[in-house]
Protein backbone atom coordinates (compact mmCIF):
# COMPACT_ATOMS: atom_id res chain seq x y z
CA UNK A 1 0.00 0.00 0.00
CA UNK A 2 0.88 3.47 -0.50
CA UNK A 3 -0.09 6.99 -0.32
CA UNK A 4 0.16 9.47 -3.08
CA UNK A 5 0.40 13.48 -2.38
CA UNK A 6 1.00 16.16 -4.78
CA UNK A 7 1.26 19.78 -3.51
CA UNK A 8 1.16 22.87 -5.71
CA UNK A 9 2.12 20.77 -8.66
CA UNK A 10 2.51 23.36 -11.98
CA UNK A 11 4.12 22.75 -15.52
CA UNK A 12 4.24 23.93 -19.14
CA UNK A 13 5.27 22.45 -21.83
CA UNK A 14 5.80 25.67 -23.58
CA UNK A 15 5.85 29.15 -22.12
CA UNK A 16 2.61 30.06 -23.78
CA UNK A 17 0.31 27.54 -21.94
CA UNK A 18 0.35 26.03 -18.79
CA UNK A 19 -0.38 22.32 -18.58
CA UNK A 20 -0.96 22.03 -15.31
CA UNK A 21 -1.55 25.06 -12.41
CA UNK A 22 -1.11 24.97 -8.85
CA UNK A 23 -2.64 21.06 -8.62
CA UNK A 24 -2.58 19.57 -4.77
CA UNK A 25 -3.88 15.97 -4.52
CA UNK A 26 -3.95 13.80 -1.65
CA UNK A 27 -4.49 9.57 -2.88
CA UNK A 28 -5.13 7.11 0.22
CA UNK A 29 -3.29 3.91 -0.03
CA UNK A 30 -5.95 1.61 -1.67
CA UNK A 31 -7.79 4.08 -3.30
CA UNK A 32 -8.98 4.35 -6.47
CA UNK A 33 -9.20 7.66 -8.08
CA UNK A 34 -10.52 9.07 -11.61
CA UNK A 35 -9.29 11.91 -13.03
CA UNK A 36 -11.63 13.32 -15.47
CA UNK A 37 -12.34 15.86 -17.54
CA UNK A 38 -12.24 17.46 -21.12
CA UNK A 39 -9.64 16.65 -23.65
CA UNK A 40 -6.63 18.99 -22.74
CA UNK A 41 -7.62 19.27 -19.36
CA UNK A 42 -4.25 18.40 -17.83
CA UNK A 43 -5.14 14.23 -17.13
CA UNK A 44 -2.52 12.62 -18.60
CA UNK A 45 0.35 15.30 -18.49
CA UNK A 46 -0.56 14.92 -14.31
CA UNK A 47 -0.33 10.74 -15.14
CA UNK A 48 3.24 11.48 -16.65
CA UNK A 49 3.78 14.05 -13.39
CA UNK A 50 3.13 11.28 -10.92
CA UNK A 51 5.24 8.67 -12.72
CA UNK A 52 8.48 10.24 -13.07
CA UNK A 53 7.93 10.68 -16.65
CA UNK A 54 7.21 14.55 -16.87
CA UNK A 55 9.11 16.68 -13.58
CA UNK A 56 7.10 19.36 -12.74
CA UNK A 57 8.28 22.46 -13.41
CA UNK A 58 7.02 23.68 -9.51
CA UNK A 59 5.82 21.95 -6.72
CA UNK A 60 6.67 18.26 -5.55
CA UNK A 61 5.88 14.75 -6.07
CA UNK A 62 5.68 12.16 -2.53
CA UNK A 63 5.02 8.42 -2.34
CA UNK A 64 4.84 7.92 1.12
CA UNK A 65 7.40 9.95 2.58
CA UNK A 66 9.71 9.98 -0.27
CA UNK A 67 9.98 12.99 -2.63
CA UNK A 68 9.77 11.32 -6.05
CA UNK A 69 12.12 13.60 -7.72
CA UNK A 70 14.68 11.83 -4.90
CA UNK A 71 13.96 8.30 -6.05
CA UNK A 72 15.90 6.43 -8.95
CA UNK A 73 14.37 5.31 -12.40
CA UNK A 74 14.92 1.48 -11.00
CA UNK A 75 13.08 2.65 -7.11
CA UNK A 76 10.41 4.34 -8.74
CA UNK A 77 9.35 0.84 -10.89
CA UNK A 78 9.47 -1.31 -7.94
CA UNK A 79 6.79 0.95 -6.32
CA UNK A 80 4.90 2.14 -9.95
CA UNK A 81 3.59 0.94 -13.14
CA UNK A 82 1.67 2.78 -16.06
CA UNK A 83 -0.22 1.53 -18.20
CA UNK A 84 -0.52 4.23 -21.27
CA UNK A 85 -2.60 4.98 -24.22
CA UNK A 86 -0.48 4.42 -26.54
CA UNK A 87 2.84 2.44 -26.69
CA UNK A 88 4.68 0.46 -28.86
CA UNK A 89 7.39 -1.97 -29.21
CA UNK A 90 10.26 -1.88 -31.51
CA UNK A 91 10.63 -5.70 -31.59
CA UNK A 92 8.34 -8.62 -32.46
CA UNK A 93 8.25 -9.70 -28.70
CA UNK A 94 5.49 -12.60 -27.98
CA UNK A 95 3.52 -11.70 -25.46
CA UNK A 96 4.73 -13.09 -22.27
CA UNK A 97 8.17 -11.47 -23.32
CA UNK A 98 5.89 -8.70 -23.07
CA UNK A 99 4.40 -9.48 -20.17
CA UNK A 100 7.74 -10.78 -18.56
CA UNK A 101 9.31 -7.22 -18.83
CA UNK A 102 7.19 -6.31 -16.04
CA UNK A 103 9.90 -7.67 -13.86
CA UNK A 104 12.52 -6.24 -14.57
CA UNK A 105 12.72 -3.91 -11.78
CA UNK A 106 12.66 -6.76 -9.66
CA UNK A 107 15.88 -9.02 -11.22
CA UNK A 108 19.15 -8.31 -11.69
CA UNK A 109 20.80 -7.46 -14.86
CA UNK A 110 21.29 -10.51 -16.82
CA UNK A 111 19.40 -12.99 -14.16
CA UNK A 112 17.21 -15.92 -15.67
CA UNK A 113 13.39 -15.73 -14.00
CA UNK A 114 12.99 -16.59 -10.56
CA UNK A 115 10.16 -18.68 -9.67
CA UNK A 116 8.59 -15.90 -8.03
CA UNK A 117 8.93 -13.93 -11.58
CA UNK A 118 7.40 -16.87 -13.28
CA UNK A 119 4.40 -17.09 -10.48
CA UNK A 120 4.18 -13.14 -10.72
CA UNK A 121 4.32 -13.44 -14.87
CA UNK A 122 1.60 -16.31 -15.20
CA UNK A 123 -0.87 -15.03 -12.51
CA UNK A 124 -0.67 -11.28 -14.35
CA UNK A 125 -1.71 -12.91 -17.53
CA UNK A 126 -4.81 -14.86 -16.15
CA UNK A 127 -6.13 -11.57 -14.40
CA UNK A 128 -5.76 -9.84 -17.68
CA UNK A 129 -7.40 -12.42 -19.78
CA UNK A 130 -4.15 -12.56 -22.05
CA UNK A 131 -3.25 -16.22 -21.04
CA UNK A 132 -4.35 -18.03 -24.15
CA UNK A 133 -2.60 -15.16 -26.11
CA UNK A 134 0.96 -16.12 -24.48
CA UNK A 135 2.75 -17.08 -27.73
CA UNK A 136 1.66 -14.82 -30.58
CA UNK A 137 3.09 -11.82 -31.42
CA UNK A 138 2.39 -8.56 -29.88
CA UNK A 139 2.33 -7.00 -33.01
CA UNK A 140 0.02 -9.65 -34.15
CA UNK A 141 -2.83 -9.15 -31.44
CA UNK A 142 -5.89 -6.87 -31.50
CA UNK A 143 -5.65 -3.14 -29.98
CA UNK A 144 -8.08 -4.39 -27.15
CA UNK A 145 -5.93 -7.40 -26.63
CA UNK A 146 -2.60 -5.65 -26.71
CA UNK A 147 -4.06 -3.00 -24.11
CA UNK A 148 -4.60 -5.98 -22.03
CA UNK A 149 -1.18 -7.37 -22.52
CA UNK A 150 0.00 -4.20 -21.35
CA UNK A 151 -1.85 -4.68 -18.26
CA UNK A 152 -1.05 -7.81 -17.38
CA UNK A 153 2.95 -6.75 -17.78
CA UNK A 154 2.07 -3.77 -15.11
CA UNK A 155 0.44 -5.99 -12.88
CA UNK A 156 3.20 -8.27 -13.29
CA UNK A 157 5.58 -5.60 -12.07
CA UNK A 158 3.97 -5.98 -8.74
CA UNK A 159 3.55 -2.03 -8.10
CA UNK A 160 2.08 -0.45 -4.82
CA UNK A 161 0.48 2.15 -7.59
CA UNK A 162 -0.41 1.86 -10.31
CA UNK A 163 -1.18 4.52 -12.99
CA UNK A 164 -3.87 4.36 -16.09
CA UNK A 165 -4.39 6.74 -18.96
CA UNK A 166 -8.08 5.78 -20.67
CA UNK A 167 -7.16 1.96 -20.71
CA UNK A 168 -10.56 1.24 -21.84
CA UNK A 169 -10.59 3.22 -25.06
CA UNK A 170 -9.78 0.11 -27.08
CA UNK A 171 -11.81 -2.62 -25.45
CA UNK A 172 -15.07 -4.03 -26.09
CA UNK A 173 -17.54 -3.59 -23.49
CA UNK A 174 -16.96 -6.96 -21.96
CA UNK A 175 -13.21 -6.46 -21.79
CA UNK A 176 -14.40 -2.91 -20.44
CA UNK A 177 -16.32 -4.55 -17.61
CA UNK A 178 -13.35 -7.14 -16.99
CA UNK A 179 -10.20 -4.03 -16.92
CA UNK A 180 -12.43 -2.55 -14.63
CA UNK A 181 -13.30 -5.29 -12.67
CA UNK A 182 -9.40 -6.06 -12.54
CA UNK A 183 -8.58 -2.68 -11.10
CA UNK A 184 -11.15 -2.26 -8.42
CA UNK A 185 -10.06 -6.11 -7.34
CA UNK A 186 -6.37 -4.79 -6.95
CA UNK A 187 -7.64 -1.56 -4.99
CA UNK A 188 -9.30 -3.40 -2.95
CA UNK A 189 -6.36 -5.64 -2.39
CA UNK A 190 -4.16 -3.21 -1.27
CA UNK A 191 -2.65 -1.49 -4.74
CA UNK A 192 -3.39 2.18 -5.47
CA UNK A 193 -5.16 3.27 -8.36
CA UNK A 194 -4.91 6.72 -10.09
CA UNK A 195 -7.32 6.82 -13.55
CA UNK A 196 -7.79 8.98 -16.47
CA UNK A 197 -10.89 7.91 -18.36
CA UNK A 198 -13.88 9.36 -20.00
CA UNK A 199 -16.16 7.00 -19.12
CA UNK A 200 -18.10 8.81 -16.02
CA UNK A 201 -20.28 6.33 -15.43
CA UNK A 202 -17.64 3.19 -15.09
CA UNK A 203 -14.98 5.73 -13.38
CA UNK A 204 -17.93 6.22 -10.94
CA UNK A 205 -18.81 2.38 -10.28
CA UNK A 206 -15.19 1.36 -9.94
CA UNK A 207 -13.30 4.42 -8.06
CA UNK A 208 -13.59 5.61 -4.92
CA UNK A 209 -13.16 9.19 -5.45
CA UNK A 210 -13.63 11.50 -8.71
CA UNK A 211 -10.85 14.36 -9.41
CA UNK A 212 -12.40 16.83 -12.15
CA UNK A 213 -10.08 18.54 -13.82
CA UNK A 214 -10.80 21.87 -16.25
CA UNK A 215 -8.10 23.71 -17.81
CA UNK A 216 -4.75 22.01 -15.94
CA UNK A 217 -6.41 22.58 -12.56
CA UNK A 218 -8.78 20.13 -9.85
CA UNK A 219 -11.81 22.16 -9.83
CA UNK A 220 -13.51 19.14 -7.36
CA UNK A 221 -12.35 16.05 -5.53
CA UNK A 222 -14.66 13.48 -3.76
CA UNK A 223 -17.05 10.86 -3.82
CA UNK A 224 -18.57 10.34 -7.30
CA UNK A 225 -22.14 11.86 -6.15
CA UNK A 226 -20.94 14.45 -4.90
CA UNK A 227 -18.42 15.21 -7.87
CA UNK A 228 -20.40 14.44 -10.75
CA UNK A 229 -23.42 16.76 -10.99
CA UNK A 230 -25.06 17.97 -14.01
CA UNK A 231 -24.17 21.43 -12.98
CA UNK A 232 -20.04 20.64 -12.74
CA UNK A 233 -20.24 18.62 -16.10
CA UNK A 234 -21.99 21.36 -17.59
CA UNK A 235 -18.69 23.74 -16.33
CA UNK A 236 -16.40 21.07 -16.92
CA UNK A 237 -17.52 19.66 -20.71
CA UNK A 238 -19.91 22.28 -21.97
CA UNK A 239 -22.91 19.77 -22.31
CA UNK A 240 -25.83 19.23 -20.67
CA UNK A 241 -26.10 15.38 -18.84
CA UNK A 242 -28.72 13.70 -16.69
CA UNK A 243 -27.16 12.32 -13.58
CA UNK A 244 -29.04 9.67 -11.68
CA UNK A 245 -28.42 6.89 -8.72
CA UNK A 246 -28.38 3.51 -10.19
CA UNK A 247 -31.01 1.27 -8.00
CA UNK A 248 -29.37 -1.78 -7.71
CA UNK A 249 -25.41 -0.46 -8.12
CA UNK A 250 -25.42 1.80 -5.78
CA UNK A 251 -23.72 4.18 -7.70
CA UNK A 252 -24.66 7.55 -10.01
CA UNK A 253 -25.31 7.62 -13.83
CA UNK A 254 -24.22 9.89 -15.90
CA UNK A 255 -25.91 10.42 -19.56
CA UNK A 256 -25.84 12.78 -22.54
CA UNK A 257 -28.95 14.93 -22.93
CA UNK A 258 -29.36 14.61 -26.56
CA UNK A 259 -32.05 16.50 -28.65
CA UNK A 260 -35.49 14.54 -28.51
CA UNK A 261 -35.48 12.40 -31.63
CA UNK A 262 -38.59 13.71 -34.10
CA UNK A 263 -41.68 11.75 -34.05
CA UNK A 264 -42.06 9.64 -37.35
Amino acid sequence: MMRILLQHISFSYDEATAALQDVDLYVESGAAIALVGANGSGKSTLLKIISGVLQPDRGAVTLDDQRLQALTARAIARRLAMVSQERSMGFDFTVREVVAMGRIPHRARFARESTSDRRAIEEAMKLADVHALAGRSIRAVSGGERQRVYLAMALAQEPRVLLLDEPTTHLDLHHQVQFMSIVRDRADAGLTVVIAIHDLTLAAQACDEIALMDEGRIVDVGPPEDVLTAASIRRAFSVDVVVGDHPSLGTVYVLPALSPRPSR
